[in-house]
Order: C-alpha cells, then sequence, then structure tokens
C-alpha cells in the first residue's frame, strides 16, 4: 500500500503543477488577445489618421512626403539665410556711406 500512495502522490503533484502551467499560460494568451485586439485598433486608428492628415497610408508614400517636405524645409532655411546675409551686407554697406 505504501508503495501505491508515493506514486499517486507524485502523479497528483505532477498534475497539480501542470494545472497551474495551464492556467498561467491560459492568462497570457487572454493578455496577448486582448493586446492584439487594442493594436489592431491603434493600428486602425493611425492609418485613419494618416490618410487624414496625408492623403494615404502608405508608409513610402508618406516618407516620399517627409523627405519632400524636408528637402522643401532646408531649401526655405537656405533662402532664409541669403537674405539675412544679403540685409547684413545692405547694412554694412550702408553704415560705410557714412
Amino acid at each position: 500500500m505504501t508503495s501505491q500512495k508515493r506514486p499517486d502522490a507524485d502523479i497528483l503533484r505532477r498534475l497539480d503543477e501542470a494545472r497551474k502551467t495551464y492556467e498561467r499560460l491560459r492568462a497570457e494568451r487572454i493578455r496577448a488577445e486582448s493586446d492584439l485586439e487594442r493594436l489592431s485598433r491603434e493600428l486602425e486608428d493611425a492609418r485613419a489618421q494618416a490618410r487624414a492628415e496625408f492623403g494615404t497610408d502608405d508608409e513610402a508614400e508618406i516618407e516620399t512626403l517627409i523627405a519632400s517636405v524636408a528637402e522643401d524645409n532646408a531649401r526655405r532655411v537656405d533662402d532664409f539665410a541669403a537674405l539675412i546675409r544679403d540685409v547684413e551686407t545692405r547694412l554694412r554697406a550702408l553704415g560705410s556711406e557714412r
């Protein structure tokens, strides 16, 4: 009888460990499914915002738009700097005329 109790106790211990593992994995799956649903909603919201702001949600098109705007901004900064230099040059010329 003693020899039978030991294997039964071992089986019950292993079964309890398996149950705990199952419950942990089940909770992780539920969290993962919830995260997936939330992230899917966030992605769709971001795509809708991109379509509203940029007219597209295609990443490559948005990257092209961003590059174009960056180039335009750089050109405008260069133009502004040239205007400032021109004003500075004119002011110096006026100062030397006196």
